[in-house]
Formats: C-alpha cells, structure tokens, sequence
C-alpha cells in the first residue's frame, strides 16, 4: 500500500502519513550522531565523523584559522550559534549557508545577534515549505542548535525534515540515539556546569559511537560559553588536538598500539 503514496511528499497516505518525510527520517537515524547537551554556564556539542581515512587532508582542520572542525559536522552558523548535522552533508551545507545569510541579514537589519529561537525558525519554515510544494524533496538532514541571546541565555534546539523543532536539555540525532537518549535520562542534571558536561558527553559518545575506539579522527567537539569580559557569547570548535587532550583528561583516549600488544 505504501508504494502508491510515497512517491511524492504532497500526497497523504489513507493513514495520514507522509511517507518521503519518515524516509527522511530514517535516512538520519543512520547517519553520525551528534549530541548535545545544555549546560547552566554553555552548551556543549560532540559529533562522529564518519568520512575519515588516512588518505584524507585534514590540515585545514589542524591548522586553520581558529576555527577547527572538518566541515562535515560542526558549523558556526553566527557568532553566537553553532549548528551540528546529522544526515546527507550536501543538503546541510545548503541549509548552513542560508542560515549564516539569515544571520547576518538579521544583524544588517537590527545590530544585533539574531535570537537563537528565530534562527531555528526560519530555517524550519524553509524545510516544511519542501514538504508541502511538488517537485521538491525533504532535506535529508536534522540539525541541533547550540546559541545564546540576553532573552533566554543558553538554549539548545533540534529541528527535523518535517519543519518541527523542538527545544531540549539534552538530546541525541543519528544512530545509536535512543541509547544515548536513555543514558542522558539516567545522568542528566538540571545544575550541570560546562566541565561536567563536557564529562558526560564523552562518556555517553564513547558508549553510543559505533566505533571501538574514540579519537579526535573520529570526532568533533564544539563548546558555547559566554565571555564576561567581553560581555559577549563564545563559540569555539575544538581542533583535532585540543579533542585528544580532552579525552586524555577524561581517561577515555585510545590506547598506544604497542602497549596494547604488550
């Protein structure tokens, strides 16, 4: 039955579903994950890479201008957001651009950074436009919002395909997200600092990620504080090095080859 509705995302099925949007859908849940959690003093996201190899250039990532990240899963989307992916890289990229625009066009027009709510709006009113208009299909992409404005202060937010967001504490996109949605549950405190968070996102990646093994080829991490002598919000995506150096201090960094032989 299915098959005579799911060709097109304007066409309901007898059910009520529109099935290219739960493909969408399930197009995420197997993607990297990407978590996050909001924390009293910032907001901290961590991501699996999933295109890694040894063949692949990554100086830029090492090396460049403070900003850190591969461009496959952490973005700054303003200087007081940043966005992590999970699903088709393609389609975020689209989405990453037209949010940065949407940005600065707010900060054009007002001198001032756009709320964080706002910016997840506008760009779920583009994805459910996709849902609605023939020809078109859903990004394949969900996206967490990790921002700061002087109305809400620190916020957390998660949109999907269909145009939906949601605010949260802490959440999970991609696979293995129902464990990590369950050891959240379990771990989650209301009075978390930056540093505890830090913990237990690493803690809850490193049993979630599908790989045996956790490292900064593997990973990406980014954190949102808020720079009082600035008076201002502060967005750094961690460089390779700088995500070994956490994992060496949260004991979760992998173990030397030759001392595993031994």
């Amino acid at each position: 039955m299915a098959r005579r509705y799911d060709s097109r995302t304007t066409i309901f099925s007898p059910e009520g579903r529109l099935y290219q949007i739960e493909y969408a859908m399930e197009a995420i849940s197997h993607a990297g994950t990407v978590l996050g959690v909001l924390a009293k003093d910032g907001v901290v996201l961590a991501a699996e890479k999933r295109v890694t190899g040894k063949l692949l250039d990554l100086s830029i990532a090492k090396e460049g201008g403070g900003y850190g990240g591969s461009g496959e899963k952490m973005f700054l989307l303003n200087s007081n957001v940043i966005g992590g992916v999970a699903g088709i890289t393609s389609d975020a990229n689209s989405l990453v651009n037209y949010a940065r625009t949407v940005a600065q066009q707010h900060l054009l027009q007002y001198n001032d950074d756009i709320p964080v709510e706002l910016l997840a709006q506008r760009l779920c009113d583009m994805k459910q436009g996709y849902t609605q208009f023939g020809g078109l299909r859903p990004f394949g992409v969900s996206l967490l919002y990790a921002g700061y404005d002087p109305h809400y202060h620190f916020q957390l937010y998660h949109s999907d395909p269909s145009g939906n967001y949601s605010g949260w504490k802490a959440t999970c996109i991609g696979a293995n997200n129902g464990t990590a949605q369950s050891l959240l549950k379990q771990e989650y405190k209301d009075d978390l600092g930056v540093e505890e968070a830090i913990g237990l996102v690493l803690r809850v990646m490193s049993k979630t990620m599908d790989s045996t093994t956790l490292g900064s080829e593997k990973l990406e991490f980014a954190v949102l504080t808020y720079d009082e002598a600035a008076k201002a919000p502060k967005a750094k995506i961690y460089k390779p090095a700088e995500i070994d150096a956490l994992l060496r201090a949260e004991g979760l960094a992998k173990k030397d080859e030759d001392t595993e032989m031994k």
